[in-house]
């Protein structure tokens, strides 16, 4: 089994859970100094005292979307409210599956910007708003992609100066199967693989042929995959552009990468 030991032997110091799929007070358990919260609704918000004691012992961010009710700094703000100091934030535009139509409607720009300016280092997630974000500042927080290391070593040759954080699904594994059924089906949602995918492609370990020789490229675009060595060369590389941090969301929970 792989141990919470492994996640620093690739390179990995921060992890992103989903509170859906894992009990977030288990991440206790981890040897990782930043854990990030996904936010998947309302419903899947895990108690503030739950997030308290997380961040006892290391840094603890709960993804607050600016345009969703509750975490709107123009507007009705009361659960952002109710967050303990301990917990910091990570700033999104928010997934439109887990927003109103009413929320979805919300300009972003003016909110992120004054979510922003409350908020002590905040990050800023950039999907889909990429240059709000930038213009917003505090921490880049960037999907990994195919070209991620070029993108990095852009803004920072632009003089772009403050933090960069990398979001990545992570498999640590060199089973290809087990890869493909944790990942390629996150994969497949990106574009560009979705345009090179047949028709009504299989996207887990069933895929076969031209299916499975897309997703396998792309699993490795998109994720962190692999045995540990290979794991670590990528987040390597990706340091040496320019990123601070490297965010692991452990596509297959918490039980491989806990001690």
């Amino acid at each position: 089994m792989l141990t919470g030991t492994t996640l620093t032997a690739a390179g990995i110091d921060a992890v992103a859970l989903k509170p859906s799929e894992v009990d977030v007070s288990r991440a206790s358990a981890l040897d990782v100094d930043v854990v990030t919260v996904d936010y998947e609704g309302v419903e899947h918000l895990p108690d503030p005292d739950v997030l308290d004691a997380l961040a006892g012992d290391r840094e603890v961010r709960l993804t607050t979307p600016v345009r969703a009710d509750g975490f709107d700094p123009l507007g009705d703000d009361s659960r952002l409210a109710a967050l303990p100091e301990s917990v910091g934030s990570v700033l999104v535009a928010g997934h439109p599956a887990y927003l109103s139509e009413a929320e979805a409607s919300r300009p972003v720009a003016p909110r992120l910007r004054e979510a922003a300016a409350r908020t002590a280092d905040p990050w800023v997630g950039t999907e889909g708003v990429e240059r709000i974000a930038m213009a917003v500042g505090g921490t880049q927080f960037e999907l990994l992609g195919p070209s991620a290391e070029r993108d990095i070593e852009a803004v920072r040759s632009a003089g772009f100066e403050d933090q960069i954080a990398v979001y990545a699904p992570t498999v640590l594994t060199d089973d290809e199967d087990a890869i493909l059924d944790a990942v390629g089906e996150y994969a497949a949602r990106r574009k560009p693989v979705r345009d090179a995918l047949p028709n009504d492609a299989a996207t887990g370990a069933n895929a076969s042929g031209r299916a499975r020789e897309v997703l396998s490229q792309a699993v490795r675009d998109y994720a962190l995959v692999g045995d540990v060595e290979t794991v670590a060369a990528r987040v390597s590389r990706l340091e040496a552009a320019g990123a601070d941090t490297v965010v692991a969301y452990p596509a297959r929970g918490l039980d491989p990468v806990l001690s």
